[in-house]
């Protein structure tokens, strides 16, 4: 691809981390589509783009829909020529203890959190195919290694997004194909799911501190469109995290008991319990969320496949002796 304008599709495109992807793509000189559900959020993300003199056009559809997803992926290739970097990142959560839920509840975060991701990499994978090129960029979460409680849907969606991204991986590797999938691992992003997501806490949902930006995001998911390493945990909390997942399962268990309400809802009133679970909202689309206050510097970033046997050893080590003194 070198230094040429590549041609990017981003799901999710209108909010949170898609719309600081898909903004950073435009800013890198690439030609972006531009993915998400509300008509509304697509026109603004597409002049947004535009104003910084990229090439976009924007696409409502809902990623559950796999016809959805093919279609626009006929259409970008039609428009441009093909796709070179695919995102997949439209999601939508729940905060509710599961004997709380209702299986359509299920079945809706799973339908977008996780078979969005499986459309989406199936319709991008038809054209990049037939050109021999292309990289696929998964947005996972730190919770694609160790579930927490009130998002059990989200969790197990993100679970089955790695392993689906695994196994695909290594049909590609069997194949010899020049196609490369990425996944970036997040810690909490101060998005506006925050304001949007189906709840049943009572008390506002919050992402759990510390809070990065998803700027910082969007700088690493354009890195990684190059480079493509198999994996990036992004933060020291997401490396913690899935340290303490591998080393120390049963605190984890006992920690998140507690910690996960305690981080996850505050004592704001909740002013929107239903969400955008079902129906698209159709105003406050943004890249950031209402917790830039608190808002930590840009997070490292970590390639697990670099690190030799005794450093990663040793890195894990540290890092769940970190996690069990509630560092």
């Amino acid at each position: 691809m070198g230094g040429s304008s590549r041609s990017v599709v981003v799901t999710g495109g209108t909010a949170g981390v898609g719309r600081a992807i898909a903004l950073r793509f435009a800013q890198g000189g690439d030609r972006v589509c531009v993915v998400g559900r509300a008509q509304s959020g697509v026109d603004a993300t597409v002049r947004e783009i535009e104003a910084t003199g990229a090439e976009a056009f924007g696409v409502a559809a809902d990623v559950s829909e796999w016809q959805s997803l093919f279609n626009v992926a006929d259409q970008v290739a039609e428009r441009w020529g093909g796709i070179d970097v695919w995102v997949n990142n439209a999601m939508v959560t729940m905060f509710a203890p599961v004997a709380e839920m209702t299986g359509e509840e299920y079945e809706r975060i799973t339908g977008v959190t996780y078979l969005g991701y499986v459309y989406g990499t199936m319709a991008a994978l038809k054209h990049m195919r037939a050109r021999k090129r292309g990289v696929i960029v998964q947005i996972g979460s730190a919770l694609s290694y160790r579930a927490i409680p009130l998002q059990s849907a989200y969790c197990g969606a993100k679970f089955a997004v790695r392993a689906f991204t695994d196994a695909l991986r290594s049909e590609l590797i069997h194949d010899g194909s020049n196609v490369r999938l990425t996944m970036l691992q997040l810690p909490a992003i101060n998005t506006p799911q925050f304001n949007w997501a189906r709840n049943r806490m009572g008390g506002a949902p919050r992402p759990v501190p510390p809070v990065f930006e998803p700027e910082h995001v969007a700088d690493i998911a354009f890195k990684a469109a190059r480079d493509a390493p198999r994996e990036v945990w992004i933060g020291w909390p997401t490396l913690k995290l899935i340290a303490g997942a591998i080393a120390v399962p049963g605190y984890l268990d006992r920690y998140l008991a507690k910690a996960g309400y305690e981080g996850q809802v505050t004592r704001e009133t909740e002013t929107d319990p239903e969400g955008n679970l079902f129906e698209a909202k159709p105003s406050g689309h943004a890249a950031r969320g209402r917790f830039t206050h608190e808002a930590k510097p840009a997070p490292p970033a970590f390639n697990p496949t670099i690190i030799s046997g005794g450093i990663m050893l040793g890195a894990l080590v540290a890092a769940a002796f970190l996690l069990a003194l509630g560092d």
